[in-house]
């Protein structure tokens, strides 16, 4: 009977919390703040991506690590037109160093655009009001510009080499490729998105909140990865309307569809420690 109880207490404080998480949802209309932040990610993805292969391309040394970088936005930036995309890419980059150095700055700006616009938006959701200086955003951004990539590439490519392990497991032990290919990108989305809910906030965040909405946000994050690509594959809508053209509103769908994910991590992380907090002080009042 006491064990009926419980379960009906955790299913009532469950359904309690999600109405919550929806109610801070609909208040942050995340759906509108996802469809800005997509705006800004067309508007500063390309220079961002100038910026930091630019700074690669200065030292030889990291040009495996711009590979892996290349190989991991194909993968997730737009999974179904990952050919297409590191034509592109190859493109701005060749553009850019023929570039001067006012237009280098102005691509720096418009790719800072981007982080500031992240940075925003995720103190908005911890309704965190204090502002950093301006030096200290500048200093911060710009660490991120440069050792951000060389961070992200190193992960990958230990990622990379984690997986070509499994090569030789594979003929021990049957489905250990399969398993490690869809492994491994989930830790390494839950990862970054444990930094970022961790990192970015201009506030404490602490890490088992920060890690439960970062694993949701990691699996929505690679089914929507899975869905979209057979949905793109098997019904190519876009590619009958659109022709030439289709790369574009596909790439909007899914940069709209990533930030929501984002957003609906972000946002159980901060409800689930108000939500925690404002238990722990009712029942501080009741006794």
């Amino acid at each position: 009977m006491k064990t009926t109880m419980d379960w009906q207490q955790k299913l009532q404080q469950g359904a309690q919390f999600f109405k919550y998480f929806g109610q801070r949802c609909s208040a942050d209309k995340i759906n509108v703040t996802a469809g800005h932040l997509t705006y800004v990610s067309l508007l500063s993805l390309v220079p961002l991506i100038v910026v930091m292969f630019t700074i690669f391309s200065a030292f030889p040394v990291f040009e495996q690590l711009q590979r892996n970088i290349e190989d991991a936005l194909i993968a997730n930036l737009l999974p179904t037109s990952g050919e297409q995309l590191k034509q592109y890419i190859d493109e701005f980059v060749a553009n850019a160093s023929r570039m001067t150095a006012v237009g280098i700055g102005f691509l720096f700006v418009v790719a800072v655009m981007l982080i500031s616009a992240i940075d925003s938006t995720l103190n908005t959701i911890w309704r965190d009001t204090s502002k950093r200086r301006f030096i200290v955003s500048l200093a911060i951004y710009w660490m991120i510009l440069t050792l951000g990539p060389v961070l992200i590439g190193s992960g990958l490519a230990a990622t990379s080499y984690l997986i070509s392990l499994t090569q030789f497991a594979e003929e021990y032990v049957s489905g250990v490729r399969s398993f490690m290919l869809w492994f491994v990108p989930v830790v390494t989305s839950f990862v970054a998105f444990v930094l970022l809910y961790q990192l970015v906030p201009n506030r404490t965040v602490k890490f088992r909140y920060a890690a439960f909405g970062a694993v949701i946000a990691a699996i929505l994050f690679e089914l929507s990865k899975q869905i979209f690509s057979l949905y793109i594959t098997h019904f190519p809508t876009y590619q009958a309307i659109y022709g030439a053209l289709a790369t574009v509103p596909i790439l909007l769908i899914w940069i709209y569809l990533s930030w929501n994910i984002v957003l609906v991590g972000a946002e159980l992380t901060v409800s689930l420690e108000e939500y925690q907090y404002l238990n722990r002080r009712s029942k501080d009042k009741d006794e």
